[in-house]
């Protein structure tokens, strides 16, 4: 079904915003992208269009702008195109909600989730169905063709069960969204001023630093440097394990460093990974 794909720009403002214009301004104008593919395309022969609200690995955090979402989800209605989000890295409580998309107020027809959903204690990834979804299949043929080797594995299913029960007895969506505020807050008052650090983006416990070689230019540095792995190694000398990852802009050029405490982290272990992280960053240009 992924042969026959296409793609638009994605929402990342800080690449793509021009000067002058407003976030909503943004998110409508690349939203609009999408209508214009499908027009393009006919939208007798668009399925599906999918995203993550949140980008992870390969873009490091980076939200879509308020209203993107809203006027994706009207687009998809108009033409009758399935929305599928990707919340596998942002689910699951990671930006602070259980899913990222309740802060973008829309629901997709499909959601994908995983890491979070069993917190790593086992492997296992699931896809939630809208209603509409559903009843398609349950009042047609009743049959859905797909599985793997290992779906419905009872202890998968039993540690991510657990896993959603200790989040909501010791409310730590709540710890995610004032520990997400606190580490916002740190990164900005280390790296605000940063020679090489472009952006600082995320929701709650899903940040990200964007590098570049030169802040007013926004332009990033040679990928043949290999920043992203320097930083990786200099963050682990110093006891600290981050997700640096290359091709932040075209999967070839640019860099940038993810950040994910886990959901019970506190102030004084967020003040030692922007500490070390600022010390890695700064190794690592040298």
């Amino acid at each position: 079904l992924l042969i026959d794909t296409h793609h638009i720009d994605p929402c990342y403002a800080y690449r793509y915003q021009q000067a002058g214009e407003s976030e909503a301004a943004y998110g409508l104008r690349a939203a609009q992208a999408l209508e214009d593919k499908i027009l393009q395309l006919g939208a007798d022969t668009v399925m599906a269009f999918v995203a993550e609200p949140v980008v992870g690995a390969t873009a490091g955090a980076v939200p879509a702008v308020p209203g993107y979402f809203r006027r994706v989800r009207e687009i998809c209605d108009r033409y009758g195109v399935l929305l599928i989000l990707d919340e596998v890295m942002c689910g699951m409580g990671r930006t602070g909600t259980l899913h990222a998309c309740e802060q973008d107020g829309v629901a997709p027809d499909l959601m994908t989730i995983a890491k979070g959903l069993g917190g790593g204690y086992q492997p296992i990834g699931a896809v939630l169905l809208s209603r509409r979804i559903f009843d398609a299949f349950a009042e047609g043929s009743g049959f859905f063709q797909h599985g793997h080797t290992y779906m419905c594995h009872p202890m998968a299913c039993a540690a991510a069960l657990a896993v959603q029960e200790v989040i909501v007895r010791d409310d730590l969506l709540a710890n995610v969204r004032a520990m997400g505020a606190h580490l916002s807050r740190r990164l900005g008052e280390r790296f605000g001023n940063h020679a090489h650090i472009g952006d600082i983006r995320g929701r709650g416990l899903f940040m990200g630093v964007e590098l570049v070689e030169d802040r007013s230019t926004k332009a990033p540095f040679e990928p043949k440097r290999k920043l992203n792995a320097k930083i990786k190694r200099e963050a682990m000398a110093r006891g600290l394990l981050v997700y640096p990852a290359g091709g932040t802009i075209d999967g070839m050029r640019g860099d940038h460093v993810l950040l994910a405490p886990p959901f019970i982290v506190d102030a004084a272990a967020i003040d030692a990974v922007v500490e070390r992280l600022g010390d890695a960053i700064d190794a690592a240009v040298a």
